[in-house]
């Protein structure tokens, strides 16, 4: 049976990303595999080429492990979050590291993927920019260099840190305030929950549902 990969770059424990990466993979209905990175060690890529004539990672970590397990999935969905407004190290170090599985065999070529990304400004906000649109893109050039089909993306509204580090109110330096304005709290903000976002819920069976379209195709 053809399997589902799918990726998160999320450190924090079941997280948004986490579940709402989990409920695509289960709205695919094909079998699937979650991965956590934060279980992984992954250095980022060295571009030393050493890979060019074994499609295999000189880094001696758990790169050549996941890579393998890519390598070895019908589909992939990529899952990460934006912090300082771009895609987060762990995911990144993990896409740089599956550059051995293109040298002359191209073995991701053909194979649906998909993204998905959170982060906590929201989209159209006028001072920030758009941080999730952007990890999206980093997703979706990397599918695009492998030659997959990319065919969706979901974008997640999460929560800044400061919802959570104790001095969300009081510090000037307030995640909370620099996005919401000068008098909001973490109180009236609330923490963001991927379940309680209907159209997102829909949003991901959609996504699954692609991707089990686009392995039948």
């Amino acid at each position: 049976m053809q399997k589902v990969l799918g990726v998160s770059g999320l450190p924090i424990p079941n997280s948004n990303t986490d579940r709402a990466l989990k409920s695509v993979l289960e709205a695919t209905g094909l079998e699937t595999e979650f991965v956590k990175l934060s279980d992984y060690t992954v250095a980022p890529c060295k571009a030393c080429l050493g890979c060019v004539k074994t499609n295999r990672c000189t880094i001696q970590d758990d790169g050549i492990i996941l890579a393998e397990k890519v390598k070895a999935a019908a589909a992939l969905v990529i899952a990460g979050f934006t912090p300082y407004a771009t895609l987060e190290s762990r995911t990144k170090a993990c896409m740089e590291r599956l550059y051995p599985l293109q040298h002359r065999k191209g073995f991701m070529a053909g194979k649906p993927g998909a993204a998905i990304s959170t982060s906590a400004p929201p989209e159209g906000h006028e001072q920030m920019p758009e941080v999730a649109e952007m990890a999206v893109h980093a997703v979706a050039a990397y599918m695009m260099e492998e030659g997959m089909q990319f065919v969706g993306a979901l974008k997640l509204r999460g929560n800044v840190p400061c919802v959570r580090c104790g001095f969300g109110d009081e510090c000037h330096m307030s995640g909370v305030k620099m996005i919401y304005g000068s008098t909001a709290t973490v109180d009236c903000m609330g923490i963001n929950q991927f379940e309680r976002q209907a159209s997102h819920v829909e949003r991901v069976r959609t996504l699954g549902q692609k991707i089990a379209e686009a392995l039948c195709n």
